[in-house]
């Protein structure tokens, strides 16, 4: 078992393998990322502040994707803030 803390909330969860997000904000979650794989999609050399101005999204929220291994750097490099 996992010990867990929700990237969202911050609340505190137990799981059989490592999560990021609990039940209840999974489905935000969810959004936040579909909405930067759509921008990216759209204008796909955007950098973290770029996509965070454009869609209202932290840009350490779009860095920890990348972390995550959700967001991946296709050509090029990527700069952390």
């Amino acid at each position: 078992m996992y010990t867990n803390i929700c990237k969202h909330c911050r609340k505190v969860f137990k799981s059989r393998v490592k999560q990021y997000t609990c039940g209840a904000c999974e489905n935000t979650d969810n959004l936040f990322f579909d909405a930067i794989y759509n921008y990216l999609k759209k204008y796909p050399n955007s950098n973290a502040i770029q996509i965070s101005e454009a869609l209202g999204i932290s840009s350490y929220a779009v860095i920890h994707y990348m972390s995550e291994g959700r967001l991946s750097v296709s050509r090029g490099r990527f700069e952390k803030l």
